[in-house]
């Protein structure tokens, strides 16, 4: 099936990108959707977790404590690799699944730190970043979570950069600090009415040229 990997730093709004998509038809498969099933109570990520990280990195109620992870995780890069080596083979085993049952008019993969992990560019047909700058990444993700200014910038930090995710981008969506929700649902409009039609022309066997 025809597929796009959509990507975008924190707080560029590639959620609600995919949302409108899954509205429209696609096929989303969200990674940080499968992480969190993945890290909540009984989920096949916590039992490794506590094993490697102590009883301290779960909650109460059984699942991850994920302010304390991140406290850890983006503190020391030793700590981060540790975790990622935990998730990651779980997260893709189910990306795998979902993707073999997935039915739409092509596939989303949404995948935070598809730059970053360097594994994606032969799985995807076209890779697609929601463009932000920073200045407007670090207010969004302020006035939704209330992490500190500090904290964001350490997780941004973690991340590729804007640079970096738009030098891979066959399809860019902007939604800077100018554009509202009108204009983002247009230009997600714009991109899904396009790989409809390369879709369409993949499923019966046209060449697809960019």
């Amino acid at each position: 099936m025809f597929s796009i990997g959509l990507t975008g730093g924190i707080g560029s709004g590639k959620t609600q990108v995919a949302d409108w998509l899954a509205q429209w038809g696609a096929a989303v498969i969200d990674t940080d959707q499968i992480a969190h099933d993945l890290t909540a109570a009984g989920g096949a990520a916590i039992d490794p977790l506590r094993q490697a990280f102590g009883a301290q990195a779960i909650a109460a109620d059984g699942r991850l404590d994920r302010a304390w992870m991140r406290d850890r995780a983006f503190a020391d890069p030793a700590v981060r690799q540790r975790l990622e080596t935990i998730l990651h083979p779980l997260i893709d085993q189910a990306v795998r699944a979902r993707a073999e049952a997935a039915q739409g008019l092509y596939r989303v993969f949404v995948v935070p730190l598809l730059v970053e992990s360097g594994r994606w560019r032969d799985r995807v047909d076209r890779i697609c970043v929601v463009d932000c700058d920073p200045a407007t990444q670090v207010r969004r993700v302020q006035g939704r979570s209330g992490l500190t200014p500090e904290t964001i910038g350490r997780i941004m930090s973690a991340q590729a950069s804007r640079e970096d995710r738009l030098a891979v981008a066959d399809d860019i969506i902007l939604n800077d600090g100018a554009t509202d929700l009108d204009a983002l649902r247009r230009r997600s409009w714009s991109c899904h009415q396009s790989w409809c039609d390369l879709a369409s022309r993949s499923r019966h066997g046209s060449a697809i040229h960019d």
